[in-house]
């Protein structure tokens, strides 16, 4: 976020490292767990979410095609953007307040959940969904790609219940996924954190989407969709290796175990495969 919001005319950090480097020093390592509340409030409901859509979408649609998974993925993408957006709204505030600060000399919000209750008594719901329309665009095709990938991924890797290196294929496999997820709709995400940080200060700079694609393009060439690229897909590779590996190994014990029968293993597990 820091990245990809950071003024071009007087640039704050030359890159990733340079970044993780300068938060450690001037706001110590707290510094890299500003806006942490927000996710721990919503991840849990949004991969609930995520996975429940994107499993009974794909059972609704009768076959396990590789369209069929890329349809189940949008939907549960478009869905779960309802707790996204705002999540990402407060984290992106939160990330960005008292920047370069050691200790804040004006503090606008104590946590997340202060960020948000003040950004709704200021601007309403419609400040509480700034950046929805970015955050749908990003969203939808980009949990198609993930889904997708993960399920060609297990397939040609052969992940069978009885594999022995069955845990490190999933790893592999998820952490691919959420790689090419990200790649697949980045520009965009670097358009939601700008539209989402905009107001900051009390200036605003962009009117809409096009506007902000329109301005960014101009001032920094396109060069600019790809800020914070890198670190974006450091975190992506474990963060989606834990998560996809840590559902499927669920639902192989839980089919194992024979404790929900009706249970199909849907998402994240190949039809093909004893899995």
């Amino acid at each position: 976020v820091r990245l990809q919001v950071q003024n071009v005319e007087k640039p704050l950090y030359r890159g990733t490292f340079h970044c993780f480097q300068s938060i450690i020093k001037q706001e110590s390592a707290f510094g890299l767990y500003k806006g942490i509340g927000s996710p721990m409030m919503g991840l849990t409901f949004i991969n609930a979410l995520v996975f429940g859509v994107q499993g009974n979408t794909l059972r609704a649609l009768g076959k396990d095609t590789p369209l069929n998974q890329f349809i189940a993925g949008s939907a549960a993408g478009a869905i779960q953007c309802v707790i996204c957006c705002p999540m990402e709204l407060a984290k992106t505030r939160m990330q960005l307040q008292g920047t370069g600060e050691y200790k804040l000399k004006t503090k606008n919000y104590k946590n997340s959940l202060d960020c948000l209750i003040k950004i709704y008594q200021k601007e309403g719901l419609r400040g509480i969904n700034r950046g929805m329309v970015s955050t749908f665009i990003r969203e939808t095709p980009s949990f198609g790609f993930y889904f997708l990938t993960y399920d060609c991924m297990t397939r040609y890797l052969g992940c069978e219940a009885e594999d022995s290196y069955v845990i490190p294929k999933l790893l592999f496999s998820g952490g691919m996924s959420g790689i090419v997820s990200w790649l697949s709709t980045y520009p965009m995400d670097v358009i939601k954190s700008r539209l989402q940080a905009d107001g900051v200060g009390g200036v605003t700079q962009y009117s809409g989407i096009l506007d902000c694609v329109r301005k960014s393009y101009h001032e920094e060439g396109w060069r600019v969709f790809t800020r914070g690229l890198t670190s974006t897909l450091l975190r992506a590779f474990p963060v989606n290796a834990a998560t996809f590996a840590t559902v499927t190994v669920f639902l192989m014990y839980m089919k194992s175990e024979d404790n929900l029968p009706e249970c199909e293993p849907g998402p994240v597990i190949p039809q093909h495969s004893s899995l």
